[in-house]
Protein backbone atom coordinates (compact mmCIF):
# COMPACT_ATOMS: atom_id res chain seq x y z
CA UNK A 1 0.00 0.00 0.00
CA UNK A 2 1.57 3.51 -1.43
CA UNK A 3 2.05 6.14 1.47
CA UNK A 4 -1.82 8.17 1.66
CA UNK A 5 -1.86 11.49 3.49
CA UNK A 6 -4.83 13.67 4.13
CA UNK A 7 -4.39 16.83 2.17
CA UNK A 8 -5.87 19.89 3.89
CA UNK A 9 -5.90 21.94 0.78
CA UNK A 10 -7.49 18.95 -0.92
CA UNK A 11 -9.76 18.07 1.85
CA UNK A 12 -9.06 14.56 0.97
CA UNK A 13 -6.30 11.69 1.02
CA UNK A 14 -3.99 11.73 -1.57
CA UNK A 15 -0.64 9.43 -2.67
CA UNK A 16 2.29 10.73 -1.45
CA UNK A 17 4.69 12.08 -4.88
CA UNK A 18 7.37 14.07 -3.41
CA UNK A 19 8.44 16.88 -5.67
CA UNK A 20 11.74 15.66 -5.59
CA UNK A 21 11.89 11.24 -5.56
CA UNK A 22 13.66 9.93 -2.73
CA UNK A 23 13.49 13.26 -0.66
CA UNK A 24 11.18 15.36 1.68
CA UNK A 25 10.81 18.95 2.67
CA UNK A 26 8.83 19.11 5.58
CA UNK A 27 8.09 22.61 7.25
CA UNK A 28 6.61 22.70 10.89
CA UNK A 29 5.40 25.63 12.79
CA UNK A 30 7.22 25.92 15.65
CA UNK A 31 6.24 27.52 18.90
CA UNK A 32 6.39 31.47 19.70
CA UNK A 33 8.38 31.46 22.75
CA UNK A 34 6.98 33.65 25.43
CA UNK A 35 6.15 31.11 27.60
CA UNK A 36 6.23 27.34 28.76
CA UNK A 37 5.29 25.18 26.06
CA UNK A 38 1.66 23.50 26.58
CA UNK A 39 0.19 20.10 25.99
CA UNK A 40 -1.37 20.85 23.10
CA UNK A 41 1.72 22.07 21.51
CA UNK A 42 3.51 19.15 22.28
CA UNK A 43 0.89 16.72 20.81
CA UNK A 44 1.51 18.68 17.23
CA UNK A 45 5.17 18.35 17.64
CA UNK A 46 5.13 14.45 18.89
CA UNK A 47 3.18 13.84 16.04
CA UNK A 48 4.98 15.89 13.42
CA UNK A 49 7.79 13.34 14.98
CA UNK A 50 6.56 10.74 14.07
CA UNK A 51 5.72 11.37 10.45
CA UNK A 52 9.52 12.43 10.16
CA UNK A 53 10.42 9.23 11.82
CA UNK A 54 8.43 7.03 9.47
CA UNK A 55 9.12 9.11 6.74
CA UNK A 56 12.79 8.48 7.18
CA UNK A 57 11.79 4.72 8.08
CA UNK A 58 10.71 4.56 4.05
CA UNK A 59 13.85 5.69 2.94
CA UNK A 60 13.00 9.25 2.53
CA UNK A 61 16.19 11.71 2.79
CA UNK A 62 14.34 14.47 4.97
CA UNK A 63 14.97 18.02 5.40
CA UNK A 64 12.54 18.64 8.55
CA UNK A 65 12.51 22.66 9.13
CA UNK A 66 10.78 23.66 12.34
CA UNK A 67 10.97 27.86 13.33
CA UNK A 68 11.19 29.55 16.39
CA UNK A 69 8.90 32.83 16.76
CA UNK A 70 10.57 34.99 18.44
CA UNK A 71 9.11 38.18 16.73
CA UNK A 72 6.09 39.43 15.18
CA UNK A 73 3.12 37.43 17.10
CA UNK A 74 0.76 40.36 18.06
CA UNK A 75 -1.67 40.51 20.93
CA UNK A 76 -4.74 41.12 18.86
CA UNK A 77 -5.59 42.49 15.81
CA UNK A 78 -2.44 43.22 13.47
CA UNK A 79 -2.00 46.88 13.62
CA UNK A 80 0.04 49.67 14.94
CA UNK A 81 -1.19 49.41 17.97
CA UNK A 82 -0.35 46.41 18.78
CA UNK A 83 2.16 44.62 20.84
CA UNK A 84 3.97 41.80 20.29
CA UNK A 85 3.79 38.66 22.93
CA UNK A 86 7.56 38.95 23.53
CA UNK A 87 7.68 42.01 23.93
CA UNK A 88 4.70 42.47 26.18
CA UNK A 89 6.51 39.47 28.46
CA UNK A 90 9.59 41.42 28.57
CA UNK A 91 8.00 44.63 29.70
CA UNK A 92 6.07 42.63 32.26
CA UNK A 93 9.22 40.84 33.77
CA UNK A 94 11.78 43.81 33.07
CA UNK A 95 13.47 41.83 30.84
CA UNK A 96 15.75 42.15 27.82
CA UNK A 97 13.46 40.60 25.07
CA UNK A 98 16.03 38.16 23.75
CA UNK A 99 16.35 36.76 27.63
CA UNK A 100 12.42 36.10 27.24
CA UNK A 101 13.14 34.39 24.07
CA UNK A 102 16.21 32.12 25.50
CA UNK A 103 14.42 31.43 28.54
CA UNK A 104 11.78 29.76 26.93
CA UNK A 105 13.03 28.47 24.43
CA UNK A 106 15.55 26.42 26.31
CA UNK A 107 12.55 25.35 28.01
CA UNK A 108 10.97 23.80 24.60
CA UNK A 109 13.82 22.05 23.95
CA UNK A 110 14.35 20.61 27.21
CA UNK A 111 10.41 19.22 27.59
CA UNK A 112 10.43 18.24 23.46
CA UNK A 113 13.84 16.05 24.61
CA UNK A 114 11.86 14.61 27.26
CA UNK A 115 9.02 13.04 25.05
CA UNK A 116 12.19 12.32 22.78
CA UNK A 117 11.44 14.18 19.76
CA UNK A 118 13.97 14.38 17.27
CA UNK A 119 15.82 17.70 16.56
CA UNK A 120 14.74 19.43 13.17
CA UNK A 121 17.21 19.58 10.98
CA UNK A 122 16.86 23.15 10.50
CA UNK A 123 15.68 25.40 13.34
CA UNK A 124 15.62 29.12 12.06
CA UNK A 125 14.77 32.10 13.83
CA UNK A 126 12.09 34.90 13.16
CA UNK A 127 15.02 37.61 14.00
CA UNK A 128 17.98 35.78 12.36
CA UNK A 129 16.17 37.03 8.39
CA UNK A 130 14.90 40.30 9.09
CA UNK A 131 16.75 41.03 5.68
CA UNK A 132 15.22 37.95 4.11
CA UNK A 133 11.45 39.14 5.50
CA UNK A 134 12.31 42.96 4.12
CA UNK A 135 12.68 41.66 0.89
CA UNK A 136 9.88 39.25 0.84
CA UNK A 137 7.64 42.76 1.72
CA UNK A 138 9.55 44.74 -1.06
CA UNK A 139 8.94 42.42 -3.39
CA UNK A 140 4.96 41.62 -2.63
CA UNK A 141 4.58 45.40 -2.85
CA UNK A 142 6.41 45.00 -6.41
CA UNK A 143 4.20 42.34 -7.51
CA UNK A 144 1.12 44.92 -6.32
CA UNK A 145 0.07 42.98 -3.52
CA UNK A 146 0.55 45.50 -0.44
CA UNK A 147 0.32 48.65 0.19
CA UNK A 148 1.56 50.77 2.65
CA UNK A 149 0.10 53.05 5.76
CA UNK A 150 1.78 55.55 8.07
CA UNK A 151 5.15 53.20 7.64
CA UNK A 152 3.51 49.66 7.88
CA UNK A 153 3.03 47.23 5.06
CA UNK A 154 -0.42 45.72 4.33
CA UNK A 155 -1.25 42.69 2.30
CA UNK A 156 -4.22 43.42 -0.14
CA UNK A 157 -6.47 40.51 -0.07
CA UNK A 158 -9.27 41.98 -1.81
CA UNK A 159 -6.83 42.55 -5.01
CA UNK A 160 -5.20 39.17 -4.83
CA UNK A 161 -8.32 37.32 -4.36
CA UNK A 162 -9.81 39.23 -7.27
CA UNK A 163 -6.47 38.08 -10.02
CA UNK A 164 -5.85 35.13 -7.86
CA UNK A 165 -8.86 33.78 -6.72
CA UNK A 166 -7.57 31.30 -3.83
CA UNK A 167 -7.40 33.03 -0.56
CA UNK A 168 -9.57 31.13 1.28
CA UNK A 169 -9.23 27.62 -0.21
CA UNK A 170 -7.31 26.04 2.63
CA UNK A 171 -9.54 27.07 5.70
CA UNK A 172 -12.91 27.54 4.21
CA UNK A 173 -13.28 30.80 4.60
CA UNK A 174 -15.90 32.78 2.52
CA UNK A 175 -13.35 35.64 1.46
CA UNK A 176 -16.82 36.84 -0.16
CA UNK A 177 -18.58 37.63 2.84
CA UNK A 178 -15.40 40.12 3.83
CA UNK A 179 -15.92 41.46 0.48
CA UNK A 180 -19.28 42.66 0.60
CA UNK A 181 -18.79 43.98 4.28
CA UNK A 182 -19.40 47.81 4.91
CA UNK A 183 -16.40 49.65 4.87
CA UNK A 184 -17.93 52.86 6.66
CA UNK A 185 -15.70 54.61 8.67
CA UNK A 186 -12.90 51.51 8.23
CA UNK A 187 -9.93 54.21 8.92
CA UNK A 188 -10.94 55.38 12.39
CA UNK A 189 -10.75 51.49 13.19
CA UNK A 190 -7.84 50.92 11.33
CA UNK A 191 -4.84 51.76 8.94
CA UNK A 192 -6.13 48.61 6.78
CA UNK A 193 -8.02 49.25 3.66
CA UNK A 194 -10.12 46.27 4.66
CA UNK A 195 -10.62 44.01 7.60
CA UNK A 196 -8.82 41.02 5.70
CA UNK A 197 -6.01 42.67 5.09
CA UNK A 198 -3.01 41.78 7.63
CA UNK A 199 0.49 43.60 8.07
CA UNK A 200 3.25 42.01 6.69
CA UNK A 201 5.39 45.23 8.06
CA UNK A 202 4.27 46.88 11.25
CA UNK A 203 5.50 50.81 12.59
CA UNK A 204 6.82 50.26 16.01
CA UNK A 205 5.68 52.89 18.26
CA UNK A 206 8.35 54.86 20.34
CA UNK A 207 7.90 52.52 23.27
CA UNK A 208 8.10 49.05 21.56
CA UNK A 209 10.98 46.91 22.42
CA UNK A 210 11.94 44.95 19.02
CA UNK A 211 12.90 47.11 15.87
CA UNK A 212 14.55 47.21 12.61
CA UNK A 213 15.42 49.69 10.16
CA UNK A 214 12.89 49.45 6.65
CA UNK A 215 12.16 51.42 3.72
CA UNK A 216 9.18 51.87 4.98
CA UNK A 217 9.71 52.42 8.89
CA UNK A 218 11.64 51.32 11.95
CA UNK A 219 9.50 48.54 12.64
CA UNK A 220 9.19 44.34 12.81
CA UNK A 221 8.19 42.13 10.28
CA UNK A 222 4.26 40.25 10.76
CA UNK A 223 4.10 36.90 12.34
CA UNK A 224 2.78 35.45 8.94
CA UNK A 225 5.60 36.44 7.04
CA UNK A 226 8.34 34.89 8.82
CA UNK A 227 7.23 31.28 8.12
CA UNK A 228 7.09 32.34 4.01
CA UNK A 229 10.47 33.74 4.45
CA UNK A 230 11.57 30.82 6.12
CA UNK A 231 10.19 27.87 4.57
CA UNK A 232 11.33 28.83 1.16
CA UNK A 233 14.86 29.94 2.18
CA UNK A 234 15.48 26.47 3.39
CA UNK A 235 12.85 24.44 1.13
CA UNK A 236 12.46 26.37 -1.70
CA UNK A 237 10.08 28.28 -3.63
CA UNK A 238 7.92 24.83 -3.61
CA UNK A 239 8.13 21.71 -1.22
CA UNK A 240 6.49 18.74 -0.15
CA UNK A 241 4.86 19.48 3.68
CA UNK A 242 3.87 22.09 5.23
CA UNK A 243 2.32 21.12 8.93
CA UNK A 244 0.55 22.73 11.97
CA UNK A 245 -2.14 22.96 14.51
CA UNK A 246 -5.37 23.21 13.03
CA UNK A 247 -6.01 26.15 14.48
CA UNK A 248 -3.06 27.63 12.15
CA UNK A 249 -5.25 27.36 9.08
CA UNK A 250 -6.83 30.79 9.67
CA UNK A 251 -5.46 33.04 9.55
CA UNK A 252 -1.52 31.65 9.36
CA UNK A 253 -1.39 29.24 7.08
CA UNK A 254 -3.95 30.97 4.95
CA UNK A 255 -1.84 34.02 4.73
CA UNK A 256 1.38 32.29 4.38
CA UNK A 257 -0.40 30.96 1.26
CA UNK A 258 -0.79 34.21 0.15
CA UNK A 259 2.50 35.60 0.71
CA UNK A 260 3.67 33.36 -0.99
CA UNK A 261 2.13 33.37 -4.34
CA UNK A 262 2.23 37.38 -3.75
CA UNK A 263 6.00 37.24 -3.70
CA UNK A 264 7.20 34.07 -5.43
CA UNK A 265 4.43 32.95 -7.81
CA UNK A 266 3.68 29.81 -6.56
CA UNK A 267 1.80 28.37 -3.22
CA UNK A 268 4.36 27.31 -1.03
CA UNK A 269 3.81 23.46 0.12
CA UNK A 270 2.12 20.59 -1.59
CA UNK A 271 0.38 18.61 1.04
CA UNK A 272 -0.42 20.45 3.89
CA UNK A 273 -0.93 18.30 7.25
CA UNK A 274 -2.85 19.74 10.56
CA UNK A 275 -3.04 17.84 13.97
CA UNK A 276 -6.71 18.23 15.99
CA UNK A 277 -6.93 19.79 19.77
CA UNK A 278 -5.84 18.28 22.85
CA UNK A 279 -9.31 18.08 25.41
CA UNK A 280 -9.78 17.67 28.66
CA UNK A 281 -12.68 16.19 30.04
CA UNK A 282 -14.44 16.68 26.65
CA UNK A 283 -14.07 20.15 26.93
CA UNK A 284 -11.12 22.44 25.35
CA UNK A 285 -8.24 23.22 27.87
CA UNK A 286 -8.77 26.47 30.15
CA UNK A 287 -7.13 28.08 32.93
CA UNK A 288 -10.06 30.13 33.99
CA UNK A 289 -12.43 27.55 34.31
CA UNK A 290 -9.45 25.47 36.33
CA UNK A 291 -9.88 22.56 33.17
CA UNK A 292 -6.11 22.53 32.59
CA UNK A 293 -2.93 20.56 33.49
CA UNK A 294 0.45 21.57 32.77
CA UNK A 295 3.53 19.04 31.41
CA UNK A 296 4.95 18.81 34.63
CA UNK A 297 1.89 18.42 36.76
CA UNK A 298 1.52 15.18 34.52
CA UNK A 299 5.08 14.26 35.28
CA UNK A 300 4.38 14.61 39.07
CA UNK A 301 0.93 14.24 39.52
CA UNK A 302 0.61 17.42 41.43
CA UNK A 303 -2.65 17.93 39.77
CA UNK A 304 -6.55 17.31 40.99
CA UNK A 305 -7.14 16.19 37.85
CA UNK A 306 -4.72 13.10 38.27
CA UNK A 307 -4.63 10.30 40.69
CA UNK A 308 -0.82 10.12 40.24
CA UNK A 309 2.12 11.30 37.74
CA UNK A 310 2.82 9.73 34.66
CA UNK A 311 6.00 9.46 32.53
CA UNK A 312 6.98 11.19 29.10
CA UNK A 313 7.07 7.79 27.50
CA UNK A 314 3.36 6.78 28.86
CA UNK A 315 1.98 10.35 27.61
CA UNK A 316 4.00 9.98 24.61
CA UNK A 317 2.19 6.16 23.69
CA UNK A 318 -1.24 7.96 25.00
CA UNK A 319 -0.88 10.53 22.32
CA UNK A 320 -0.10 8.25 19.47
CA UNK A 321 -3.00 6.29 20.39
CA UNK A 322 -5.03 8.65 18.48
CA UNK A 323 -4.85 9.30 14.98
CA UNK A 324 -3.23 12.93 14.75
CA UNK A 325 -6.49 14.74 12.85
CA UNK A 326 -8.70 13.03 15.81
CA UNK A 327 -9.58 15.04 18.81
CA UNK A 328 -7.25 13.76 21.57
CA UNK A 329 -9.20 13.77 25.56
CA UNK A 330 -7.63 13.50 28.56
CA UNK A 331 -8.46 12.41 31.64
CA UNK A 332 -7.15 10.40 34.40
CA UNK A 333 -8.22 6.95 33.23
CA UNK A 334 -7.41 7.68 29.78
CA UNK A 335 -3.44 7.85 30.92
CA UNK A 336 -3.88 5.27 33.17
CA UNK A 337 -5.19 2.52 30.29
CA UNK A 338 -2.37 3.84 28.48
CA UNK A 339 0.62 3.35 30.97
CA UNK A 340 -0.57 -0.04 30.98
CA UNK A 341 -0.52 -0.25 27.69
CA UNK A 342 2.86 1.45 27.13
CA UNK A 343 4.26 -0.79 29.68
CA UNK A 344 2.79 -3.95 28.04
CA UNK A 345 4.16 -2.86 25.05
CA UNK A 346 7.57 -2.49 25.94
CA UNK A 347 7.49 -6.05 27.95
CA UNK A 348 6.60 -7.43 24.92
CA UNK A 349 9.43 -6.58 23.20
CA UNK A 350 11.93 -7.48 26.00
CA UNK A 351 10.41 -11.03 25.95
CA UNK A 352 10.43 -11.16 21.94
CA UNK A 353 14.24 -10.45 22.04
CA UNK A 354 15.23 -12.88 24.19
CA UNK A 355 13.07 -15.75 22.70
CA UNK A 356 15.23 -18.33 21.30
CA UNK A 357 15.00 -22.12 20.30
CA UNK A 358 17.47 -25.16 19.07
CA UNK A 359 14.15 -26.17 16.61
CA UNK A 360 12.66 -24.23 13.91
CA UNK A 361 10.10 -25.50 11.36
CA UNK A 362 11.81 -26.60 8.09
CA UNK A 363 9.18 -25.44 5.94
CA UNK A 364 6.96 -21.89 5.87
CA UNK A 365 4.21 -22.39 7.95
CA UNK A 366 0.73 -20.74 8.37
CA UNK A 367 2.21 -19.01 11.27
CA UNK A 368 4.62 -17.41 9.78
CA UNK A 369 2.33 -16.08 7.07
CA UNK A 370 -0.05 -14.47 10.13
CA UNK A 371 3.03 -12.80 11.53
CA UNK A 372 3.79 -11.21 8.17
CA UNK A 373 0.55 -10.27 7.44
CA UNK A 374 -0.06 -8.59 10.63
CA UNK A 375 3.45 -6.56 9.86
CA UNK A 376 2.60 -5.62 6.44
CA UNK A 377 -0.72 -4.59 7.89
CA UNK A 378 0.97 -2.55 10.64
CA UNK A 379 3.17 -1.10 7.77
CA UNK A 380 -0.31 -0.04 5.95
CA UNK A 381 -1.66 1.44 8.96
CA UNK A 382 1.10 4.21 9.12
CA UNK A 383 0.93 4.60 5.14
CA UNK A 384 -2.88 5.39 5.73
CA UNK A 385 -2.11 9.02 6.41
CA UNK A 386 -0.02 8.13 9.48
CA UNK A 387 -2.93 5.92 11.89
CA UNK A 388 -0.43 5.42 15.11
CA UNK A 389 -3.70 3.92 16.70
CA UNK A 390 -4.18 1.08 14.02
CA UNK A 391 -0.52 0.57 14.10
CA UNK A 392 -0.54 0.09 17.66
CA UNK A 393 -3.27 -2.06 17.21
CA UNK A 394 -1.33 -4.23 15.16
CA UNK A 395 1.64 -4.45 17.07
CA UNK A 396 -0.86 -5.60 19.96
CA UNK A 397 -2.11 -8.43 17.59
CA UNK A 398 1.63 -9.73 17.07
CA UNK A 399 2.44 -9.33 20.93
CA UNK A 400 -0.38 -12.51 20.92
CA UNK A 401 2.13 -14.74 18.96
CA UNK A 402 5.29 -13.20 20.71
CA UNK A 403 3.44 -14.26 24.26
CA UNK A 404 2.06 -18.04 22.95
CA UNK A 405 5.97 -18.85 21.94
CA UNK A 406 7.24 -17.25 25.36
CA UNK A 407 4.65 -19.65 27.38
CA UNK A 408 4.87 -22.83 24.91
CA UNK A 409 1.45 -22.56 23.80
CA UNK A 410 2.83 -21.79 20.47
CA UNK A 411 6.11 -24.61 19.43
CA UNK A 412 9.15 -22.96 17.85
CA UNK A 413 8.58 -25.79 15.33
CA UNK A 414 5.64 -23.46 13.91
CA UNK A 415 7.83 -20.61 13.13
CA UNK A 416 10.16 -20.28 10.74
CA UNK A 417 13.94 -18.87 12.26
CA UNK A 418 13.78 -16.55 9.75
CA UNK A 419 10.49 -14.66 10.37
CA UNK A 420 10.97 -14.74 14.28
CA UNK A 421 14.15 -12.61 13.12
CA UNK A 422 12.33 -10.54 10.92
CA UNK A 423 9.54 -9.77 13.58
CA UNK A 424 12.51 -9.53 16.42
CA UNK A 425 13.59 -6.51 14.21
CA UNK A 426 10.72 -5.09 13.06
CA UNK A 427 8.76 -4.85 16.79
CA UNK A 428 11.73 -3.38 18.44
CA UNK A 429 11.97 -0.82 15.19
CA UNK A 430 8.44 0.34 14.65
CA UNK A 431 8.90 0.61 18.43
CA UNK A 432 12.00 2.84 18.96
CA UNK A 433 12.76 4.15 15.31
CA UNK A 434 8.88 5.08 14.58
CA UNK A 435 6.77 5.79 17.34
CA UNK A 436 9.88 6.80 19.21
CA UNK A 437 9.61 5.05 22.77
CA UNK A 438 12.11 4.05 24.64
CA UNK A 439 12.11 1.60 28.26
CA UNK A 440 11.84 3.94 31.14
CA UNK A 441 15.49 2.44 32.19
CA UNK A 442 16.42 3.82 28.90
CA UNK A 443 14.41 7.41 28.93
CA UNK A 444 16.17 7.78 32.28
CA UNK A 445 19.25 6.92 31.02
CA UNK A 446 19.13 9.41 28.51
CA UNK A 447 17.52 11.96 30.41
CA UNK A 448 21.03 11.18 32.87
CA UNK A 449 23.11 11.52 30.00
CA UNK A 450 21.56 15.10 28.51
CA UNK A 451 21.81 16.43 31.98
CA UNK A 452 25.16 15.50 32.38
CA UNK A 453 25.91 17.29 29.28
CA UNK A 454 24.36 20.20 30.30
CA UNK A 455 26.05 20.59 33.59
CA UNK A 456 29.42 20.27 32.07
CA UNK A 457 28.57 22.84 29.64
CA UNK A 458 27.61 25.22 32.78
CA UNK A 459 30.68 24.35 34.66
CA UNK A 460 33.09 25.34 31.83
CA UNK A 461 30.83 28.75 31.24
CA UNK A 462 31.19 29.64 34.93
CA UNK A 463 35.12 28.72 34.65
CA UNK A 464 35.73 31.02 31.90
CA UNK A 465 33.41 33.58 34.17
CA UNK A 466 35.88 33.21 37.00
CA UNK A 467 39.09 32.99 34.89
CA UNK A 468 37.91 36.29 33.49
CA UNK A 469 37.13 37.80 36.75
CA UNK A 470 33.60 38.17 35.53
CA UNK A 471 31.87 37.60 39.09
CA UNK A 472 28.14 38.39 38.62
CA UNK A 473 28.44 35.72 36.13
CA UNK A 474 29.65 33.00 37.48
CA UNK A 475 27.75 33.83 40.93
CA UNK A 476 24.36 33.53 38.86
CA UNK A 477 24.98 30.38 37.20
CA UNK A 478 26.01 28.81 41.18
CA UNK A 479 22.82 30.87 42.29
CA UNK A 480 20.53 29.50 39.81
CA UNK A 481 22.02 25.49 40.37
CA UNK A 482 21.59 25.83 43.78
CA UNK A 483 17.99 26.65 43.58
CA UNK A 484 17.45 23.77 41.34
CA UNK A 485 19.40 21.82 44.14
CA UNK A 486 22.31 21.48 42.42
CA UNK A 487 25.37 21.48 44.18
CA UNK A 488 28.87 22.72 42.16
CA UNK A 489 32.67 22.47 44.48
CA UNK A 490 35.40 23.23 43.13
CA UNK A 491 38.37 21.33 44.23
CA UNK A 492 42.22 20.62 43.09
CA UNK A 493 40.86 18.05 40.33
CA UNK A 494 39.10 20.66 39.00
CA UNK A 495 34.52 21.06 39.43
CA UNK A 496 32.00 18.19 39.99
CA UNK A 497 28.04 18.40 40.48
CA UNK A 498 25.82 16.78 42.47
CA UNK A 499 21.75 16.74 42.85
CA UNK A 500 21.41 17.92 45.96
Amino acid sequence: MALKLYNSLARKKEIFEPIHEGRVGMYVCGPTVYSDVHLGNIRTFVSFDVIYRYLKYLGYKVRYVRNITDVGHLEGDADSNAEDKISQRARLEQLEPMEIVQHYMNGFHSMMHRFNTLDPNIEPRATGHIIEQIKMVQDILDNGFAYIENGSVYFDTLKFQQEKKVYGQLSGRIIEELMTETRTDLKNQSEKRHPSDFAIWIKASPTHLMRWESPWSIGFPGWHLECSVMSTKYLGDKFDIHGGGNDLKFPHHENEIAQNIGACGVAPAKYWLHTNMLLMHGKKMSKSDGNSITPHELFTGDSPHVSKGYSPMALRFFMLQAHYRSTLDISDEALSAAEKGYKKLMETNKVLQNLAATQWASTPTSTDTEIEKLMSETINGMNDDFNTAIAIGKLNELSGYIHKLANKQLAFTEISESVLNKLKAFYATFITDVFGLLSESEHAAQEESTLDGLMQLLITMRQKARAEKDWATSDLIRDALGELKIQVKDGKDGTTWSKG
